[in-house]
């Protein structure tokens, strides 16, 4: 009966501890969101301060990724919309509106009261009634310490003829996601995909999000340069430019000129083009804009890799799809812009410790009279934190078992993504409590 009554005990513990990591998770989830809500509330009062359009000639857009740019349906214009940008330490949301006159070569920066709150990872399309039309929906804002995230389901209509942005309120919508993708078919929107997450697990997510999937656009760069290897007669010479930005790190872009033909006759002529002007073509990246207008092909910004480091870039270019031969370059890197702050482990667990601390004041006061006779009881059943021991290196250790916990308090039937998020986020708050 003793060994019965003690094995009853633990489970009836166990169940006690993973509701209470629950509710903690669920508040904590909460308040982040509510904070970004209320960070965003604030970029929409300025934003509401300003009644008129105020139109500016002005250089290329800063630095960013995840924006998007579209091709006027009725002018030989560009439009490029929000975006992100993340310097190592920081991450900086857009809503600025831009727009690119081709012929020109120019940009106007338009200020039109009441936009959409800034975001980045959303989705444009543009439709011509009404003089053309930019309809906007979804995306991402990120709190500057790029931990915490709000999906936004708002849909909103840019009036190009008019320049005023108005908010469509239009019930049974998607759910509030990023990354999705938006076509027009006739008189419809079609939304497909998406993602969500409210909060980051560790640091190593952060950075592998931030920087995308490696094996990508380098992945296939390294293929294509092993397969012209082996081709040597027909293969491209590459040019190696290194730019060293001001903190040291050398970018390296790649020009690539076209390799000799077999004939005699074409040779001669390719000889002759390649010594006036070098053909350049825009280095590897990620997450870049791009639209088609007069059979033109546009491609602004994106993100390059240098090692575990990623730079942001601006420039700008044009390829036309009828001779597919040279790329033209509109606008060229700007080393200066490139910027990258490390961000030291010690400054990263200050403010961890900093913002549990402050959360946790308002929980440990509801809490405080169970905790005291329960916690003592429950913490000797989970596995201990080792001296030394990081979250990640903790939950990578006790996994299967936070995840056993998570099943026996969620049931057979839960899936198991949900109980391995859950199982993530319990074995966090134990070890931040330690």
């Amino acid at each position: 009966m003793g060994k019965k009554g003690k094995k009853e005990k633990k489970v009836k513990g166990a169940e006690k501890t993973a509701a209470k990591m629950e509710k903690k998770v669920s508040k904590r989830s909460k308040r982040e969101e509510e904070d970004l809500e209320a960070l965003i509330a604030e970029f929409q009062n300025l934003d509401a301060k300003k009644t008129q359009v105020v139109e500016t000639t002005c250089p290329p857009p800063s630095p960013r990724l995840s924006a998007s740019l579209s091709a006027h349906p009725e002018k030989d214009e560009l439009i490029l919309f929000g975006g992100e940008f993340f310097n190592g330490k920081k991450t900086y949301l857009y809503n600025d509106l831009y727009f690119y006159n081709i012929k020109k070569n120019c940009w106007v920066k338009s200020e039109i009261p009441n936009p959409p709150p800034p975001r980045c990872s959303h989705q444009a399309v543009v439709v011509p009634q009404g003089g053309g039309q930019l309809w906007v929906f979804g995306g991402e804002f990120a709190s500057p310490n790029g931990e915490q995230f709000y999906h936004y389901k708002d849909l909103w209509v840019l009036h190009l003829a008019t320049h005023t942005w108005e908010n469509i309120k239009a019930p049974g919508g998607p759910s509030g996601r990023s990354g999705h993708r938006m076509v027009l078919s006739k008189k419809q929107l079609l939304v497909f995909g998406g993602f969500h997450e409210s909060t980051r697990g560790n640091k190593s997510e952060k950075k592998k999000r931030r920087r995308g999937k490696k094996g990508g656009a380098e992945g296939e760069g390294a293929e294509n340069e092993e397969e012209e290897g082996e081709a040597a007669p027909q293969a491209p010479t590459e040019v190696i430019k290194e730019i060293v930005t001001e903190d040291g790190t050398v970018m390296t872009i790649k020009e690539v000129i076209p390799g000799a033909q077999v004939e005699e006759e074409e040779e001669e002529e390719e000889d002759e083009e390649e010594m006036e002007s070098p053909l350049v073509e825009p280095c590897s990246r990620s997450s870049a804009m791009a639209t088609v207008r007069q059979g033109k092909l546009f491609l602004y910004g994106g993100m390059f890799e240098v090692g575990d480091r990623q730079f942001t870039l601006n420039d700008f270019y044009c390829l036309d799809l009828h001779k597919m031969d040279q790329w033209e370059v509109l606008v060229e890197m700007d080393p200066k812009t490139q910027e990258w702050l490390e961000e030291s482990e010690s400054e990263d667990d200050d403010e961890e410790e900093e913002e549990e601390s402050k959360g946790a004041e308002g929980e440990e006061e509801e809490d405080e009279s169970e905790k005291e006779s329960e916690d003592e009881e429950d913490e000797e059943e989970h596995p201990a934190v080792q001296e030394g021991e990081t979250v990640t290196d903790y939950q990578t250790r006790t996994e299967q078992y936070w995840i056993g916990l998570a099943r026996a308090n969620m049931g057979p039937d839960a899936k198991d993504k949900k109980v391995a998020k859950v199982a993530l986020a319990m074995s966090k708050v134990f070890y931040e409590d330690q």
